[in-house]
């Protein structure tokens, strides 16, 4: 197989990676240009040990070491003053920037980030936990939380707590979640499917997203239940029993790559 046949199912994604990395859409497509330039030259090779993916992201990386690390481009012009997620990238640091992208982004698993940005494990989770503590403080917001088990609600609310969000409402039923955004509009949603009345957490969230914008977080034992095509789409779906880590990181991606509100209800 030849090369590009090899790294084309790759390209829109390293394409995604560079422009989210640098800020800029001409200078991301430079990189990556540049780098596949090197490999058609034989200036560089993928490493036959890992995944073409994988090979062909540390052979970007290996391109932005030898320039200098210049992928700091700004950019404030009409464009990009409404991308939020772009802007709030800009000001994390580059290398956690880069370890949070790999990961929350292309969805790489700190193992294959290590491989990429040529670390070991600890040092992409450490810099995985830098870029989560910038996210933390820039994006706390209100959480509403809908889950019918007290026990499971009490421990959610403590990360969500831990991570300096505030818990505006526990609701266990999707009559108690409509009153809840009523009173109060929500900056995420954290939500169960099953209910304590047999009400669906599923139509609640419909009901919430008809009336807002509002970043959801799924946290079920039934996943089957949202892998149907409709909306609202599980972008964010954690199975129980959950791990909190993976709520943590969960919460950080879903407000980081979620358009800012801009208003609170009053």
């Amino acid at each position: 197989m030849s090369l590009l046949a090899r790294l084309a199912p790759h390209l829109p994604y390293i394409r995604r990676y560079a422009r989210a990395l640098t800020g800029d859409q001409t200078t991301g497509d430079h990189y990556v240009r540049v780098a596949l330039e090197a490999l058609a030259a034989g200036e560089l090779t993928l490493d036959a040990d890992l995944s073409p993916r994988v090979a062909l992201y540390r052979v970007f990386h290996a391109i932005w070491l030898s320039s200098g690390a210049q992928l700091e481009a700004r950019r404030d012009d009409a464009s990009h003053a409404g991308d939020d997620a772009a802007q709030r990238l800009m000001r994390i640091a580059p290398r956690s920037r880069q370890a949070f992208l790999l990961t929350a982004l292309e969805g790489f698993t700190p193992t294959e980030a290590a491989q990429i940005l040529d670390c070991d494990f600890g040092e992409v989770e450490r810099l995985i936990a830098d870029a989560q503590a910038e996210i933390d403080a820039e994006l706390a917001t209100e959480v509403l939380i809908i889950e019918d088990e007290p026990v499971i609600a009490a421990d959610i609310e403590a990360l969500v707590r831990e991570l300096g969000h505030e818990v505006t409402d526990i609701a266990a039923t999707r009559g108690e979640a409509l009153e809840a955004v009523a009173r109060r509009t929500p900056g995420l949603v954290l939500a169960d499917i099953q209910l304590a009345d047999g009400s669906s957490g599923i139509d609640a969230v419909k009901d919430i997203l008809g009336r807002m914008d509002v970043p959801v977080i799924f946290i079920t034992a039934f996943p089957e239940r949202l892998l149907t095509g409709e909306r609202p789409e599980p972008t964010f779906l954690i199975t129980k029993p959950f791990q909190p880590e993976t709520v943590k990181a969960a919460i950080g991606q879903a407000l980081f790559f979620h358009p800012r509100r801009t208003a609170k209800a009053a």
